[in-house]
């Protein structure tokens, strides 16, 4: 496997993680870690790029601080002149990988809506680029009123017009001291 490591236990893997990873070409019949890599399917034709996009100065990488963590911040594609941002679920989290403003769900929300300005901003994009939302609230009865209230407030100082489609949805966040989370996907044009 090279210098990487596998953060599973072999030894405790299940029946059905055994016969998954064997289809999957990760295990051998003896069920070693193969050191087989997936054959490209982009033989013939380019994989689109994909570039890792950062906003060290509001939001550090989640692998910084969230061992073990998969994840990039936000991606841009490039399809012929156009880039197209693809943006994590972002809460209120700083520069040093900590939560902001445990229990105040409003600021919380202030600070994603920051958290993502900045990535839009550092590809050179902004709000009036986002075309569709993902809105997580840990508790959507108690706090999708005042979530509304701001998300308005936000997007009308900004001069949306049209808005970004979106949903809401009631969920258990990563982290208990995270209120709310959001991921977005922006396009633009090229320049």
């Amino acid at each position: 496997m090279g210098d990487k490591q596998l953060l599973i236990d072999l030894a405790k893997l299940t029946d059905g993680e055994k016969i998954e990873m064997k289809k999957l070409g990760m295990l051998t019949d003896e069920n070693k870690i193969s050191g087989f890599i997936y054959p490209s399917v982009h033989i013939g034709r380019p994989p689109i790029e994909k570039h890792v996009v950062h906003a060290p100065q509001v939001l550090n990488e989640a692998y910084d601080y969230q061992k073990p963590s998969s994840f990039s911040r936000a991606l841009r594609l490039d399809f012929g002149g156009y880039k197209v941002l693809l943006i994590s679920g972002t809460a209120s989290v700083n520069e040093e990988g900590k939560p902001e403003h445990i229990g105040d769900f409003k600021a919380q929300l202030w600070r994603t809506y920051r958290n993502i300005t900045t990535l839009l901003e550092a590809e050179g994009m902004s709000w009036h680029d986002v075309v569709r939302t993902t809105n997580y609230l840990r508790d959507i009865e108690r706090d999708y009123a005042e979530f509304n209230k701001i998300r308005t407030s936000f997007y009308q100082w900004m001069n949306l017009d049209p808005l970004p489609a979106s949903t809401g949805i009631q969920a258990r966040l990563c982290w208990e001291t995270l209120l709310v989370e959001i991921e977005a996907y922006a396009i633009c044009k090229s320049v």
